[in-house]
């Protein structure tokens, strides 16, 4: 069949539901979606809850039915990384085609593990599409969903996906674009069935040839990360911290020991989103902002360390075990004033000094009235409830992420929207965080020998609530409030296991880090906001291989574990 033949058999074929029927209707809602987008200056990623708020609003313009509104928002989803786009240079970018554009009766070509191996026949316009966005510099693939598609974008070898795909597709590809803060442009096909389909070709055109003046470049995650890490070698850190005696040097060691440098980095994040720098050099500032910050965080693991009786940490002993409790304690207290000292060297304004200074200690005291907290319930063990968990969390985690985010955002100049932003964000944050460690201590990914129930749990809070009286009672001895006997670790880990009480765990810090996602609503700044959203997937390990609309499931991997 020829191509004008193929596309004479898809004129008759109305499009699918969902999708509005004529060329006319598509293009005017698609000029709406773009004039909507201009109007309220929306920048990406928007989550999905937001892009369905937007499209409901853009339907309503132009007078069509709700039952459009995942197509309309696929046009707004455009729209909003439309610009974006089209500063990423050609070689950047990714064109993401369908195999069911072709008539698999006639079409050559063959397939490998990366996808459809064009023969460039003629037959069907992916040979076309595909030609022409090479000689640009396009790499493409044909064959959506491909794993391949992450594994380039995590590598940095792609800023930017250009996809054309079915409807169904779209959707399961959605929350991998949007957890990446991937900038993309989808054009949906007419209508599914992955055989002799087709698509609006001046889309697809117009996407791939999309440009500007000036172009933008995707921050460099990974690359950032492993320079933030230089700054934690012992030879790095004897810059800054001098070494004249035994508690500097036992301090240096700590500072350079295992971590995953997480609030560090995150300072470096909000710095690089928020200042418009050449090159890839990061402020001198903002090093000395980013050790403080690691010095209270390291500072605090040793006195929780000391108060939690815990003998491990980062897979060797800790700093009291080593050492004993008087050194271990006068090396915390030495990183706390050296974190101060480095946040006074800073080549900066008085007023922004102030503002560090008063971040910091609003941050250090809210730590320890959350560490109080806990310290307060393991004097006396009883039930707690899962808000009282989650407050303890609130105030243990979060306050040492919005220190780093603001440290960074103060340093590059930004204002109050943005400081409650992060202060949103870090909320949410860190009581996923904590939430996740609570999970993988459950199974027995920690340090420890397994979930600790002698500290405030969200597990053995949910199991609490919602266990029957016996399972109630087992849970209570172990906190002495039952009766009299031993409740062994293997007792509670079987009540727990019976009650699959890591599925409403696993589902509440979902819950939390949709929250953290829709703080990032607020901001208008796409750079910090697309950071950070790349970021929480980035902590948990979001991404999943995924397959064609019509491949069979066979299971799937998860991301690994935060490193």
């Amino acid at each position: 069949m020829t191509n004008d033949a193929a596309n004479a058999v898809s004129s008759v074929r109305p499009p699918q539901h969902g999708i509005p029927r004529t060329r006319r209707e598509r293009d005017r809602l698609a000029e709406t979606a773009a004039d909507y987008v201009r109007a309220r200056g929306l920048v990406g990623p928007l989550s999905i809850e937001e892009l369905q708020t937007h499209s409901l609003a853009v339907l309503e313009q132009v007078r069509l039915g709700k039952e459009y509104r995942d197509f309309a928002a696929i046009l707004v989803n455009n729209a909003v990384w439309r610009d974006t786009v089209a500063g990423i240079p050609y070689e950047k970018r990714l064109l993401l085609l369908p195999k069911c554009l072709r008539d698999p009766r006639e079409c050559p070509a063959s397939f490998d593990e990366l996808g459809l191996l064009c023969e460039h026949c003629g037959r069907c316009p992916n040979g076309q599409y595909k030609q022409q966005a090479e000689e640009l510099g396009y790499a493409v693939l044909i064959a959506e969903g491909s794993p391949v598609v992450m594994s380039l974008i995590e590598a940095g070898k792609i800023e930017a996906v250009v996809g054309v795909s079915c409807m169904s597709v779209l959707e399961r590809v959605f929350p991998y674009m949007e957890g990446g803060a991937v900038p993309g442009v989808a054009i949906p096909l007419l209508y599914d069935g992955c055989v002799m389909t087709s698509v609006d070709s001046d889309w697809v055109w117009d996407a791939i040839y999309l440009t500007a003046d000036e172009p933008v470049r995707r921050l460099d995650v990974d690359a950032l990360r492993r320079q933030v890490d230089e700054w934690f070698t012992r030879e790095a850190l004897a810059q800054l911290l001098p070494e004249t005696g035994q508690a500097e040097a036992v301090a240096l060691d700590w500072m350079a020991a295992a971590g995953k440098r997480w609030r560090p980095f995150l300072a470096a994040c909000a710095y690089r989103a928020l200042v418009e720098a050449d090159g890839e050099g990061l402020d001198e500032g903002l090093r000395r902002a980013a050790v403080a910050v690691e010095c209270f965080h390291k500072a605090s693991l040793i006195h929780d360390d000391i108060e939690d009786g815990d003998d491990v940490r980062y897979g060797d002993k800790t700093l009291h075990a080593r050492y004993g409790v008087p050194i271990a304690l006068n090396v915390g207290d030495l990183l706390l004033g050296e974190g101060y000292r480095l946040l006074a060297q800073i080549d900066a304004p008085a007023a922004v000094k102030e503002q560090l200074f008063a971040v910091a200690a609003a941050g250090h005291r809210d730590l320890c009235v959350g560490q109080g907290r806990e310290l307060a319930w393991m004097a006396g063990p009883g039930a707690l409830t899962v808000e009282s968990v989650l407050e303890i969390f609130e105030k243990k985690t979060a306050p040492a992420f919005e220190v780093a985010l603001r440290f960074g955002a103060i340093l590059a100049g930004a204002d109050d929207v943005v400081a409650r932003v992060l202060a949103d964000y870090s909320r949410a944050l860190g009581v996923a965080y904590q939430i996740r460690d609570d999970i993988e201590d459950y199974y027995g990914w920690g340090d420890g020998e397994g979930l600790d129930v002698m500290r405030p749990s969200v597990l053995m809070a949910m199991a609490h609530g919602l266990g029957d009286a016996r399972q109630r009672a087992i849970l209570e001895k172990t906190w002495g409030d039952g009766a009299d006997g031993p409740t062994t670790q293997e007792d509670i880990q079987a009540v727990l296991a019976r009650m699959r009480i890591d599925r409403p765990a696993l589902n509440l810090m979902e819950s939390y880090k949709s929250r953290a996602i829709g703080a990032l609503a607020g901001l208008r700044n796409s750079n910090l906001k697309s950071l950070l959203r790349r970021v929480i997937s980035k902590i948990f390990g979001d991404f999943e291989l995924m397959g064609c609309c019509d491949d069979h499931p066979t299971g799937h991997d998860r991301g690994g574990r935060a490193g």
